[in-house]
């Protein structure tokens, strides 16, 4: 086999990798600084991801107050708070509106664009970029390093090496990897020394155990998947006397459930499933009831009516809230008044696995912070930078996905300034010596 054509190397101030949200944000704020910008991505254009999120309305941030905005992070908001109050959600607004596009904040509190869609914004966008002189390379997949410690990459013309003085990655998660985040970048890094955890799925749906610990029944899966369950409530017990609520919407699917409001707790079943084998939550159909009202109307009298019609007719239970009472509880519960009063408001659904990561919305895991100074650069390699959801944190929907991207990749570009302010001639050796694929001194 022959080997494939190495080409001369392209030259720049700063080479990104990803043409993601943060590294066209960290592209955007590099640029306007007068730093020759070279993008590249594996994919023929640009925000495919940021694109299909947007597909059903584009969530760019929320208007919550930045406390508990930081608390979403969980246990990445102490690292993630000082670039969330450099870049947050009022500094991505007014970067929207210098763009032209106008955003407006709904009735859960997001924040999305007066016309609800993605595509005038990235189009907006890309025009600015390229005002400013940054230049794009798709089709570039990144292989890592050569032998001189140039980045390469795969294109249908060769092996291109880059020149750069900086460098940017920005290459996303593990989770859609058709849309370019595939985690692949894993492996190249791990070889390079630098701590990494693995990619896990975030913001996902999960398998059921169901009452026979086989899932859903065929019936109630072929006639309720897709079926949304509103207004309801989930509640997690948080060590021996401590308890975790929230209210919101979900959906049923073919093999379990899924939906903003299971996200929300997704890392905890998630890591508890990891850990002890088994996690489970309760589900309150009538979070809006107080537990002595649902007994009342249950044990009421219904004369010859069915148990599903005095269901219906006194607490409302009907469709796929009617439905999974008779598929998760026994005849004998189903019969015993106070009990099935008691699993209304607190129904135990038992997960057996997350979907994979794969089907993830996003992933947690990544590089660790610590291998990563307060600029974003690796430790292990000089003059290499890290930005967006290939960092180890998580997140879930809502808009703080994309503004943490946005953060991560203004940091790494302040970082690559203060790399560049700094730099000495011991950091340069250091830098070479580390094989970086970056040439600081131009």
């Amino acid at each position: 086999m022959s080997s494939p054509v190495v080409l001369p190397p392209l030259s720049c101030d700063v080479a990104i990798v990803g043409a993601g949200p943060a590294g066209l944000m960290a592209a955007q704020r590099l640029a306007e600084q007068g730093r020759q910008v070279l993008v590249l991505d594996g994919k023929a254009t640009v925000g495919r991801k940021f694109l299909l999120a947007g597909k059903g309305g584009m969530n760019l941030t929320h208007s919550e107050d930045f406390a508990p905005f930081v608390e979403r992070y969980g246990q990445a908001s102490a690292w993630l708070a000082p670039l969330l109050e450099d870049f947050g959600a009022t500094a991505l607004r007014a970067w929207a509106r210098d763009l032209g596009v106008e955003t407006f904040v709904g009735t859960s509190g997001r924040v999305f664009p007066t016309d609800m869609k993605a595509a005038p914004l990235l189009r907006a966008w890309l025009a600015r970029l390229r005002s400013l002189g940054v230049r794009f390379a798709m089709r570039h997949c990144w292989q890592g390093w050569n032998a001189a410690g140039q980045p390469c990459f795969a294109s249908a013309q060769g092996l291109q090496p880059v020149q750069a003085r900086a460098l940017i990655l920005a290459l996303g998660g593990g989770s859609w990897p058709q849309l370019g985040s595939d985690g692949a970048w894993q492996p190249l890094l791990a070889q390079r020394g630098v701590a990494l955890r693995p990619l896990l799925p975030a913001n996902c749906g999960f398998d059921v155990l169901g009452r026979t610990g086989q899932g859903w029944t065929a019936h109630f899966a072929e006639r309720f998947a897709g079926a949304p369950l509103k207004n309801v409530a989930i509640t997690l017990a948080d060590g021996a006397a401590a308890t975790w609520q929230r209210q919101g919407e979900c959906v049923v699917t073919a093999t379990g459930v899924e939906g903003s409001l299971v996200y929300a707790v997704g890392a905890r079943l998630r890591d508890a499933l990891a850990e002890n084998g088994a996690a489970k939550f309760s589900l309150n159909l009538l979070p809006g009831w107080s537990a002595e009202k649902v007994r009342a109307a249950v044990l009421h009298p219904r004369g010859s009516r069915s148990l599903s019609s005095h269901l219906k007719g006194r607490l409302g239970l009907e469709g796929v809230k009617l439905a999974l009472l008779y598929e998760l509880l026994t005849k004998a519960q189903m019969d015993d008044g106070p009990a099935l009063a008691e699993a209304i408001q607190a129904l135990p659904i038992a997960l057996k696995a997350p979907r994979p990561l794969a089907e993830a919305i996003s992933s947690a895991g990544g590089v660790l912070r610590e291998a990563l100074d307060d600029g974003l650069m690796l430790h292990a390699m000089p003059g290499v930078f890290c930005a967006g959801e290939m960092l180890d944190w998580e997140a879930p929907t809502g808009g703080y996905l994309l503004t943490a991207c946005f953060a991560t990749g203004v940091r790494a570009a302040q970082g690559v300034e203060a790399y560049q302010a700094e730099i000495s001639p011991a950091r340069r050796r250091a830098a070479s010596d580390a094989g970086a694929g970056v040439d600081p001194s131009g």
